[in-house]
């Protein structure tokens, strides 16, 4: 066979190969620079996330939990844990409505105002969460073993706090009987740090919310 016909017939394939071959290289580099925008962009808008928040002192994206204890004279503050609201809240719709009622508190209402339909599924989405903190103590129970059993109100806040006005959401738990008969309806008792004071003003607010709404709050009860 004539070998300049079989060159002449292998041109074509060279060139569909070639073609081929650019294609694929064109779309790593796509691929590549695509991935690396992706990566700096969501790097700048984290970190810009970070900044407004600091800067704004708002920190809507976790949920602090918190025991508010009174003993001795003082309102005691005891973290029980924090987390990120998704850890917390399983659907983002939950998440949203949560987000939502944050940024309508203000200082003279800092109990989020939810609506009553959805008040029970946000609330047991962080006794779900609190529940688990305290396994043992109702395992001792059911063993017949002695324990002794406090009830706590749970309810959700987004209190302003402080002459900054740092912004969280919180969820609070007090003893029930504290809701149902405030022991500072009118006075204050001693702090461990100047900023509970303002705890104060929410835990009032709470009080009066229990007696007209009282399915604002869920009612846990701890063995321990």
């Amino acid at each position: 066979m004539d070998l300049t016909l079989l060159a002449q017939a292998a041109d074509p394939v060279t060139e569909i190969a070639t073609d081929s071959g650019k294609k694929v290289v064109v779309a790593v580099v796509v691929g590549l620079v695509t991935t690396v925008g992706s990566f700096l962009f969501g790097r700048y808008w984290g970190r810009y996330k970070a900044h407004r928040e600091w800067t704004k002192q708002e920190f809507f994206n976790r949920i602090i939990v918190s025991f508010n204890i009174f003993s001795d004279g003082y309102l005691k503050i005891r973290t029980v844990m924090e987390r990120s609201l998704d850890e917390i809240f399983l659907n983002q719709i939950a998440i949203e409505k949560v987000l939502t009622a944050a940024q309508s508190c203000t200082l003279d209402q800092p109990i989020m105002p939810i609506a009553p339909k959805d008040r029970w599924y946000l609330l047991n989405y962080v006794l779900n969460a609190v529940a688990e903190h305290f396994v043992e103590g109702h395992v001792r129970q059911d063993a017949g073993l002695p324990v002794t059993k406090v009830r706590y109100a749970l309810f959700l806040t987004c209190e302003l706090v402080g002459d900054e006005r740092i912004r969280k959401v919180r969820a609070m738990l007090l003893r029930v009987e504290h809701l149902e008969n405030f022991p500072y309806p009118d006075s204050l008792p001693k702090f461990s740090s100047p900023w509970h004071e303002c705890r104060i003003l929410t835990l009032r607010a709470a009080a009066e919310l229990y007696k007209k709404e009282p399915d604002n709050f869920l009612i846990i009860e701890i063995c321990v």
